[in-house]
């Protein structure tokens, strides 16, 4: 029966303890939050905007016995590659060489010491335009003057920011609706607003359509444009009217 009492006092005065320290730290920020009298929400707003721009990336892969050959064979090859983009309307300003390479080629057989068997240059250019409708023809055209790698072609926008300023809008009156509805639910009023914040607004990332070298097909290279979306995300810390 002693045994029982102790067991019962024991458990009484664990009950019965102090707040522990991380119980006090919680509620005393729960109060500072209330005592302050505002309110933070956030929002993020999204926009679509369709590519206005374009930029393909291609070039010329060439091996041959010596560095030299193998220079002059893919300078040939490159320089018909710059004709056909000017011939497709592409400005010169609007074409850069992007990667420029000499590589010997080694063979590991027969488990000997590699020994080199040629050479191969990597040639590859950036071309950019505004006109979306003739980039199939513009891939057409470099595969037809001996482009043998093309990485693929990219859709952008140039100046996008009549999306991000319909992103914030939205995100903005997001917010706001959010805040109203909490406001609402605790049974408070919102007053002014004190701070608004906005995140990096994410932009548009880039398209990718990736293509084949290839030139046996009697129609266009067929490329999709689509749309790309933005968003942006605020921060609002409204006051509380009670």
């Amino acid at each position: 029966m002693k045994k029982l009492i102790l067991i019962t006092a024991s458990i009484l005065a664990m009950s019965c303890s102090p707040m522990s320290a991380t119980d006090s730290a919680a509620h005393e920020v729960s109060a500072a939050q209330m005592n302050e009298g505002r309110l933070y929400v956030s929002a993020t707003g999204i926009a679509a905007q369709a590519p206005d721009r374009a930029s393909v990336s291609a070039g010329v892969i060439s091996q041959a016995p010596t560095a030299g050959l193998a220079m002059r064979e893919n300078a040939r090859q490159m320089n018909a590659a710059f004709a056909a983009l000017e011939s497709a309307g592409i400005e010169k300003r609007y074409i850069q060489t992007s990667q420029m390479s000499l590589q010997p080629q080694y063979d590991y057989s027969d488990r000997k010491a590699p020994r080199v068997t040629g050479y191969q240059v990597t040639n590859t250019i950036s071309a950019k335009t505004y006109d979306l409708d003739n980039v199939g023809g513009m891939l057409d055209a470099l595969v037809d003057s001996g482009v043998n790698n093309i990485n693929g072609v990219t859709f952008s926008i140039k100046d996008p920011k009549a999306a991000k300023d319909k992103a914030r809008e939205d995100a903005i009156k997001e917010a706001r609706s959010k805040a109203e509805g909490m406001a609402k639910a605790a049974g408070v009023r919102l007053g002014k607003v004190i701070e608004i914040r906005e995140s990096g607004a994410a932009a548009p990332r880039p398209n990718m359509y990736a293509a084949r070298a290839m030139s046996d097909s009697l129609e266009s290279t067929p490329v999709s444009v689509g749309e790309q979306t933005l968003s942006v995300t605020v921060s609002i810390t409204y006051e509380i009217l009670q």
